[in-house]
């Protein structure tokens, strides 16, 4: 049976209750959508235990997120730990695909609709923001209506391999350009490897479409 906790207590209170619902309200105030949470029932020897400073963590593996566990510390008199089953509703929006789509496919607006519903019932890496998916790459095909990860999404190519670039070239006081050819594709971040008129090989970082950066 899962019990609600609701009430506006603080961390300080010698209340196992109150200290875990504050623990959940503050840590999942930056949550998207509506959040809203369930616990468990709690262990009646921890709650008749006397103890004057709680300290809830989340256990490693743990996340605020659907079904999870939340772990409770007491620091004095005693020291003891109990860790409570915890559910996690997170009303929002995301993603779907609004039809099918191919691997090496670029989304587009077109391809996406807004569905609501529980984001905890849903992958952590579930989309929300369609700019976070407008613009990139599918690695997979994925079917019609199926919830879009961002794992399954790759960011487009700025230097792709055999593309003609421009190689900036800058250190203290001066910036060169210069142009050559790519060795390999690159992602904004990632390194390129570009081959100049010249044959030498220089090593950079795609900061924009057809743009190598390199710094001396």
């Amino acid at each position: 049976m899962l019990l609600a906790f609701m009430s506006n207590s603080v961390l300080g209170q010698a209340s196992l209750p109150a200290a875990l619902d504050e623990f959940l309200r503050i840590q999942t105030q930056g949550l998207p959508g509506k959040v809203s949470y369930a616990v468990g029932q709690l262990d009646q020897h921890a709650q008749n235990t006397s103890c004057s400073a709680f300290e809830p963590f989340l256990p490693p593996g743990s996340r605020f997120w659907g079904k999870t566990m939340v772990g409770i510390r007491c620091l004095a008199p005693k020291v003891w730990t109990v860790y409570v089953p915890v559910q996690i509703r997170i009303t929002g929006n995301y993603l779907v695909t609004a039809r099918q789509l191919t691997p090496g496919q670029v989304v587009a607006s077109a391809d996406l609709r807004t569905q609501s519903g529980d984001l905890g019932a849903l992958p952590a890496n579930v989309v929300t923001d369609p700019a976070q998916a407008i613009g990139k790459t599918v690695r997979n095909g994925i079917a019609v209506g199926q919830p879009l990860r961002s794992d399954l999404l790759t960011a487009p190519w700025l230097v792709q391999q055999g593309q003609s670039v421009k190689l900036l070239s800058s250190g203290v006081g001066f910036t060169v350009s210069n142009e050559g050819k790519a060795l390999n594709n690159a992602t904004e971040g990632q390194i390129a490897q570009v081959r100049t008129a010249s044959g030498q090989v220089v090593s950079g970082v795609a900061r924009s479409p057809g743009v190598v950066e390199v710094s001396y």
